[in-house]
């Protein structure tokens, strides 16, 4: 099954991320993005792809040792940014980023010391992708757009992984799923 580790933002979050992703689908071009919709904005930690069903209770044991060992930490959007000339429009994230930081480094211990094979390391960088381009798509309007934008603050409660359903390709419109298989509860304890 294809997992990752995620903070998921609360219902007010989302609803506030929704209304500003609104007013940036009526500006000119955006029917050449690739919008993400609602149900599946998420912080990914650690992405650990494809993952035997036999490992799983591992993985989930190690990362509720990772949670328990993380303090509750506080968090809200803001701004925007892209990835690679456009491929991916985000929106970021203000509040405690070197716990949020932590976090995914230990998402990512607990997932190699469980066997899963992890890619190579990269800088962890908090986003929430809101659009993907279709090619090479000048996104500097948007990102301009979102600037100002900022959240409601929340404190983040809990690790989760979740499964993703990739959708049938060939089939316009379609976005992945995702299932939260476990949900881990933020502690601090050590």
């Amino acid at each position: 099954m294809r997992l990752f580790a995620a903070v998921l933002p609360p219902e007010h979050v989302l609803g506030a991320l929704a209304h500003e992703v609104t007013g940036l689908r009526k500006l000119p071009g955006a029917d050449r993005l690739r919008w993400t919709h609602h149900p599946g904005w998420h912080f990914t930690l650690a992405f650990y792809g494809e993952v035997d069903e036999e490992v799983v209770p591992e993985l989930s044991a190690r990362l509720e040792k990772a949670a328990r060992r993380t303090e509750p930490f506080a968090l809200a959007l803001r701004g925007g940014g892209q990835f690679g000339r456009g491929k991916a429009l985000w929106t970021g994230a203000e509040g405690d980023l070197v716990t949020m930081r932590l976090l995914a480094e230990r998402a990512q211990a607990a997932a190699r010391k469980a066997g899963v094979r992890m890619e190579e390391h990269r800088s962890y960088k908090a986003h929430l992708t809101v659009a993907r381009g279709r090619g090479t798509v000048d996104v500097r309007s948007y990102v301009q757009a979102l600037a100002d934008f900022t959240s409601p603050a929340w404190t983040v409660q809990e690790l989760v992984l979740v499964r993703s359903h990739l959708p049938k390709s060939g089939v316009a419109g379609t976005q992945p799923r995702y299932e939260p298989v476990a949900r881990r509860p933020l502690h601090g304890a050590g």
